[in-house]
């Protein structure tokens, strides 16, 4: 809810003068003793600090072009800055929330802040084992099957605040909780093509968790792990192995564009994605022939559905047997590691961990290079 109707012409100014500043201390401060924390790869927020309190701006929430939305992390009681305009406004310390996405469950969870977790729609769809068992101890209240949040359960369960994904259909609600008076937070991960800048929204969060500092630790210790499996890549000679990905939806074949999360990841451990030319940060659509064409002696298959063998792959279309990947046995999924009520952990954790991702990819085309290795996420696919 928006707390002024005066001062917009001043949080302008007050924004657009922000310095850039250090992540241990800032070089220097204007005037308002503002600092801009640091980002290093998410482009879809900034976060300022003042004095008791944080200014996080979400300025790519979805496709297209929005206005900022500005939120008020106040870590004083005490705080008045009444002349200032907010789309929402938090009060730390926070104890209750409720988030719409299974991406946000690990922020929770790393964040040592699953106790706060007090509603969720689709509950099945969680992976975490903590989480499991607050849910199984009644803690957590399910929203619902259907598409959006139960309104009037969230308003029931008086969160301290919501975050919701602009992703599904959880946006329509925004108006409706700001008219409520709950802080509605939008989460624009998704928007991020980086896979650390995904990664890096977990300071989001511990920015409204009251928890900055150990968002920060969590990050650079991904970020330390993840450059440095690049890293090994980068130093060696290699001989990229083409790389198909995708299936086919009622003779559709969908593949991660050629700027998607999932092509940058493939490109990072060392593969040659088949399919470069399709540009674009979502899915291409192709056909069979098309396909057959481009993909047909490539080396891997990664991500080829929720099918539990090659057998089972065949039966459903028999035209998956003729790629030399399906005929070498080299087809790999990520979606057989499930929670206990069958949420897929890739789709909840992995947005999260893109460095356990990585290493995936690089153990399947470069098994010597991780000695010792064991895949996290993907799994072969074997002939019966």
């Amino acid at each position: 809810m928006r707390v002024s109707k005066t001062g917009t012409r001043f949080i302008l100014f007050f924004l657009l003068t922000l310095h850039h500043f250090s992540c241990k201390r800032p070089h220097e401060q204007n005037e308002l003793d503002l600092e801009k924390l640091p980002l290093d790869f998410a482009e879809g927020f900034e976060v300022y600090q003042g004095n008791g309190y944080k200014i996080i701006k979400v300025i790519k929430a979805f496709p297209g072009t929005h206005s900022p939305f500005r939120y008020l992390v106040k870590e004083n009681t005490d705080l008045n800055l009444e002349e200032i305009e907010f789309d929402a406004i938090v009060q730390i310390p926070v104890s209750r929330v409720v988030m719409t996405s299974t991406t946000q469950i690990p922020h929770l969870e790393y964040l040592d802040s699953e106790a706060a977790l007090i509603g969720f729609p689709n509950l099945e769809l969680i992976s975490s084992q903590s989480v499991r068992k607050r849910i199984g101890d009644g803690k957590v209240t399910d929203l619902g099957s259907g598409p959006q949040a139960n309104f009037e359960m969230i308003i029931d369960l008086d969160p301290d605040w919501i975050m919701i994904s602009t992703l599904g259909d959880d946006l329509q609600n925004l108006e409706l909780f700001q008219q409520s008076g709950f802080p509605a937070l939008i989460n624009g991960e998704y928007m991020e093509q980086h896979p650390l800048g995904r990664a890096e929204w977990i300071k989001f969060t511990g920015a409204l968790l009251g928890k900055w500092d150990k968002a920060c630790a969590v990050f650079d210790k991904i970020r330390s792990d993840y450059e440095q499996a690049t890293g090994l890549i980068e130093s060696q000679q290699l001989s990229k192995p083409s790389i198909l990905s995708g299936v086919m939806y009622k003779d559709i074949w969908y593949v991660p564009g050629a700027d998607s999360w999932g092509a940058h990841l493939i490109n990072a451990a060392g593969g040659n994605y088949i399919f470069e030319e399709q540009k674009g940060t979502g899915s291409a659509q192709l056909s069979y022939e098309y396909v057959l064409e481009k993909a047909q002696d490539a080396d891997f298959w990664i991500g080829a559905a929720d099918f539990n063998n090659l057998e089972e792959m065949k039966n459903t279309d028999s035209r998956y047997s003729h790629f030399k990947a399906f005929q070498l046995n080299q087809v790999y999924t990520y979606t057989h590691k499930k929670g206990e009520t069958g949420g897929v952990e890739y789709f909840e954790l992995g947005y999260l961990r893109p460095d356990l991702i990585l290493k995936d990819l690089i153990k399947i085309m470069y098994p010597d290079l991780l000695p010792g290795y064991k895949p996290y996420f993907y799994t072969k696919l074997d002939e019966k």
